[in-house]
């Protein structure tokens, strides 16, 4: 009852805000949400001029980020990992030369289909999947709060860097079940897929390169994988949909929202 109160009186903060006389910029608002806590860079993309358009954001040497697909047990202190290559057989995966879509959402896509943007947001790409297209700093935040019912939330992105893709597991640390991803789909308007997949686990992973640089990978590992694509399932790793979990990590124009019961703000006006 006293958590259903709080969530309440942190909604009704959130909307003395938005209909003040003052209208904020979509960093203000993010700082009357969570006051002191910076912007993801995930999202920096969406601080672009209402209606610009540039090149698709996902570039060629940041596809690896996305298309490494391995199992849940290859999670552990020690392990080697090649982005863009399956961890169990060394064999490269090229299931993105050319996206079209949401680049992580392409492990369910079954068939070759070229889809628009309307058409992507317009309907689930997995069973079960809760999917929500933004265009904008505040439409996102406005979204997750709803979703969780609570500002008590906090965002988790990857850092990979630049040129980088031999690493070693240093550290994984479980974030939780069943969050919510927004990531930025590959078109060259600025909109990001918020969406909940059922049967999830997130996991931030600490990496480091052979030189020294770390990263650490948001990793999402799918625990229900019967509408998987076949095709590419099978030649990543070998394997048939809905056998066993599957995992795949995070790039940077991406983020994990998940409930945070560490911060004691509930708004700023």
């Amino acid at each position: 009852m006293e958590f259903s109160r709080l969530s309440i009186l942190a909604l009704f903060c959130l909307v003395f805000v938005r209909i003040g006389a003052s209208p904020l910029s979509a960093e203000d608002y993010w700082q009357s949400v969570w006051p002191n806590t910076p912007l993801p860079k995930a999202f920096s993309d969406l601080l672009l001029p209402y209606g610009r358009t540039h090149s698709l954001p996902i570039r060629a040497e940041e596809i690896n980020q996305y298309s490494t697909l391995f199992f849940e047990h290859d999670l552990y202190p020690g392990k080697k990992i090649t982005l863009g290559n399956s961890q169990s057989l060394g064999k490269i995966v090229r299931p993105f030369t050319k996206p079209t879509q949401g680049v992580t959402d392409s492990i369910w896509l079954t068939n070759k289909k070229r889809q628009s943007l309307d058409d992507f947001c317009a309907s689930p790409t997995a069973t079960g999947e809760h999917k929500h297209c933004v265009s904008s700093l505040e439409s996102m935040v406005d979204h997750v709060i709803s979703h969780f019912g609570t500002t008590k939330i906090k965002a988790i992105s990857s850092t990979f860097g630049q040129n980088q893709d031999q690493y070693v597991v240093e550290e994984v640390k479980r974030v939780g079940d069943n969050a919510v991803m927004c990531h930025r789909l590959n078109f060259e308007k600025v909109v990001f897929n918020c969406h909940q997949v059922q049967a999830t686990t997130a996991y931030v992973v600490s990496l480091v390169a052979p030189d020294g640089t770390k990263a650490k990978a948001l990793t999402v590992c799918h625990h229900d994988t019967r509408g998987m694509n076949h095709e590419l399932l099978y030649e990543a790793l070998k394997v048939d949909p809905g056998t066993v979990p599957i995992c795949h990590f995070i790039g940077n124009k991406a983020a994990a929202w998940v409930p945070n019961f560490s911060d004691d703000h509930l708004c700023a006006i």
